[in-house]
C-alpha cells in the first residue's frame, strides 16, 4: 500500500539576526509532519519515528519544485512569499535634517 505524503513549497524568509537576504532566494519543498512527536520519558527529549520532517529540497524556481512534486507523487501547497513590511532605512536618515520629530536618545 503507497502512503500520500504531503509537503509545503516556500521561500524561506530571513531570520531576525539577518542583516541580509542570504539564502532566501531558493524554494525549499518540506514534508510536512505525518504522526505526532512524542516525549521521551527518560530525558524529555521529543522524538519521531518519521524521518521525512528532517528533508529539505531547495529548489531554484517554484516550478522546478512544483514539477518534482508532481513527478513523484506528492500532494502540495504552495506559500507564496510576503511583501516586507518595514522601511529600510541607513543609519544617517536618523540625523537628517528634514525629519519631522527631532532624534533623541
Amino acid at each position: 500500500m503507497m502512503e500520500t505524503m504531503s509537503a509545503r513549497i516556500f521561500k524561506p524568509t530571513k531570520t531576525a539576526m539577518q542583516s541580509g537576504k542570504a539564502k532566501t532566494d531558493a524554494w525549499v519543498l518540506e514534508f510536512e509532519q505525518e504522526e505526532p512527536r512524542k516525549v521521551e520519558p527518560l530525558m524529555g527529549y521529543t522524538s519521531s519515528s518519521d524521518t521525512r520532517t528532517q528533508i529539505k529540497l531547495e529548489f531554484k524556481s517554484l516550478d522546478d519544485a512544483k514539477a518534482y512534486a508532481e513527478k513523484n507523487g506528492i500532494a502540495y501547497s504552495v506559500q507564496k512569499p510576503q511583501k516586507q513590511k518595514r522601511r529600510i532605512m541607513s543609519y544617517a536618515e536618523n540625523f537628517s535634517t528634514d525629519r519631522t520629530l527631532p532624534w533623541t536618545h
